[in-house]
């Protein structure tokens, strides 16, 4: 739970639905928690298998994920109108909002680089059919964690109703900035342990 950090998605999904209306915005947070647990399901089940089969390594995903992270950050720190935003015809369309939920809330803000790393580390030693009890654990934390996210989005709202626009803003900009040092960091660390020389 402390690595997928559900009230630092919440704050990232108050921020890009913003311009949605109710029942979007439930449909979004029941997509990306959605799409999430499968997500991380599946790497906990074939994670490294399927990494090992195309030649990706762990820290290739942390980081793409530190990428992703950082842009999103720089948009909230700048204030920019997100490629999220939904435009009024799209709004209808859904269009917008489906990639709001995949992306960036999906991964990487839920099953990001960590997360995945986390549930690939956790289970790779875990035999598939002879070891049920603890994949059955680990898919147990991950549905926990994802229902408590699912319910900080619900009541996201509610929550920044208690703020004032203007305290608001500051955080999403204070928000922005620590998506951005989690982000370098991520970059940090994957180089670090893709190439130790370079840190020797």
């Amino acid at each position: 739970m402390i690595v997928v950090n559900p009230i630092g998605a919440m704050l990232v999904y108050n921020s890009l639905t913003t311009s949605m209306d109710f029942e979007t915005k439930r449909g979004v947070a029941a997509y990306a928690c959605r799409l999430s647990a499968v997500v991380l399901i599946f790497f906990t089940l074939f994670g490294s298998h399927l990494l090992s089969l195309f030649g990706i390594t762990i820290n290739a995903f942390t980081i793409a994920g530190g990428v992703l992270l950082f842009g999103i950050g720089m948009e909230m720190v700048y204030a920019r109108t997100s490629r999220a935003k939904m435009t009024a015809t799209e709004k209808y369309e859904s269009i917008d909002a489906d990639e709001v939920s995949s992306m960036p809330l999906a991964f990487p803000m839920i099953a990001g680089p960590g997360t995945i790393t986390t549930v690939i580390v956790l289970s790779k030693d875990v035999p598939l059919f002879t070891d049920p009890i603890h994949l059955g654990i680990i898919i147990a934390s991950i549905l926990v964690t994802i229902i408590i996210t699912y319910t900080l989005f619900i009541f996201a709202e509610k929550i920044s109703n208690h703020i004032g626009q203007r305290e608001y803003r500051v955080v999403n900009r204070l928000m922005g900035i620590m998506l951005m040092a989690i982000a370098v960091q991520f970059i940090i660390t994957g180089i670090s342990n893709a190439f130790p020389s370079l840190v020797s």
